[in-house]
């Protein structure tokens, strides 16, 4: 089964990162799509369908924080599941995103396993690659 993936970053780069490592995990990707910030990601969710959202806390406009809120408020979209990536390792942050309803966080820089066993976590199965 395909997925469809929802990558959120301010970083051009950090999303071809998370790309790469979605890519190297042996997860079947349907589409990859991007934003760069939470009001994009919105944007996006209202005119596809996503299966998986990755994204970062810390952007401009609409952060990553205020997106989870969004998502989890909205009926159509609350299902998705929501997979922080963030620089931001504080036990009080991590913990106001899980509360928030984040299905799982990453501390960057992470490791590709990480990313893979996460994604198996939150969408079942197992990916082809053995990291």
């Amino acid at each position: 089964m395909a997925f469809n993936i929802l990558i959120v970053d301010d970083s051009p780069a950090m999303r071809r990162v998370v790309r790469r490592v979605v890519d190297l995990s042996g997860f079947e990707v349907g589409k990859y799509l991007e934003a760069g910030d939470g009001l994009q990601a919105l944007s996006v969710l209202r005119a596809e369908w996503v299966d998986l959202i990755v994204t970062d806390i810390n952007m401009p406009g609409m952060d990553g924080e205020e997106l989870l809120l969004a998502v989890r408020g909205d009926a159509l979209l609350s299902a998705i599941p929501v997979l922080v990536v963030s620089t931001d390792q504080t036990t009080a942050r991590i913990e106001g995103m899980m509360a928030n309803g984040a299905n799982g966080y990453i501390s960057k820089p992470f490791m590709p396993a990480a990313l893979s066993e996460q994604m198996s976590r939150l969408l079942g199965g197992t990916p082809d690659a053995g990291f």
